[in-house]
């Protein structure tokens, strides 16, 4: 299940006379709560570890913070997705990948949400695909057709087959949802003028440095 803060709040025109929105911003709540609740399990651990500890382990448990915290920081907290009416943002858990509307040929959901833009395909972790989800979705929407088909039966004076033919769209899972949210800003935007240019991936070395550096770390004090 995901979650969208990202409801468009009107601000100060843009030079083009349009008004200016905040960002669209959608990220994994289920993803936010597990990394909140690991990191507290691990910092209740690790300082029991150093303040009762004996020999290595204190240094040991200190060593393991960051080997543990940032990539549960870059998995559960980081991942987001950003947009706005001249680029889409994705926030990886190890990269930023900034894909001007121009740039985007086409956002998919299958089995992972993924977006195509310059030539290339980039997961999109911020947006969870649930099966399950979109099972629960399609039981929800073929109860629904099966209601009306009865209740236009009793209008009728005649019972109707269940399937309603022509019927609206299916209820859909909450990633297929934002999946076409964000196709349909892609298209409407990739003409605007502010909305050109290539993709940009950008590193997150503020957490990957951190890691790398824990992790050397955590051998030095094992092995020492």
């Amino acid at each position: 299940m995901t979650e969208s803060d990202g409801k468009p709040h009107q601000g100060p025109a843009a030079p083009d006379g349009e008004p200016e929105y905040a960002d669209r911003v959608y990220r994994s709540v289920p993803g936010v709560i597990s990394g909140v609740f690991l990191l507290a399990v691990a910092a209740w651990l690790i300082g029991d570890a150093v303040v009762t500890g004996t020999g290595k382990t204190p240094y040991v448990a200190l060593a393991a913070v960051p080997v543990f915290a940032f990539p549960v920081i870059a998995y559960t907290l980081r991942p987001a997705v950003l947009a706005d009416r001249r680029r889409l943002l994705v926030r990886n858990p190890w990269r930023t990948i900034t894909a001007p509307w121009a740039s985007v040929d086409a956002l998919r959901a299958g089995y992972s949400v993924e977006l195509l833009a310059g030539g290339k395909k980039y997961q999109v972790w911020a947006v969870p695909v649930s099966l399950r989800q979109r099972k629960r979705a399609t039981r929800a929407q073929t109860r629904g057709a099966a209601e009306h088909a009865s209740r236009m039966g009793m209008v009728f004076g005649r019972q109707t087959n269940p399937v309603v033919q022509g019927s609206p769209d299916p209820t859909r899972a909450w990633s297929d949802q934002i999946t076409d949210v964000l196709q349909e800003m892609a298209e409407r935007n990739a003409t605007r003028p502010d909305a050109a240019g290539p993709v940009v991936v950008q590193w997150c070395w503020w957490i990957i440095a951190p890691t790398l550096a824990g992790l050397v770390a955590l051998i030095t004090v094992i092995t020492v």
